[in-house]
């Protein structure tokens, strides 16, 4: 499966929040701060809020979360966006 190549900020967050228990904790300008438990250790990511995330720094956000769950990149694609 392909990384979404149009996917906004709020699209992100939203999915984040629903699959993977995620919350917002904070923003500071156009970055967005959200925290989850999710594997039982705190785990804490930033998301710039833009209409449209760079496929790029998509990819590296994905990369992150992926790292955190133990799982491949491809995994976390399908969990989110199936």
């Amino acid at each position: 499966m392909r990384i979404p190549r149009d996917l906004s900020a709020d699209q992100l967050i939203n999915l984040l929040i629903k699959k993977l228990d995620f919350a917002v904790t904070r923003q500071v300008g156009s970055y967005i701060r959200l925290c989850t438990n999710y594997t039982g250790e705190e785990y804490r990511i930033t998301i710039p809020n833009h209409s449209f995330i760079k496929i790029g720094t998509l990819n590296a956000i994905l990369n992150e979360i992926a790292n955190y769950l133990g799982i491949n990149k491809d995994e976390l694609i399908k969990k989110l966006f199936a």
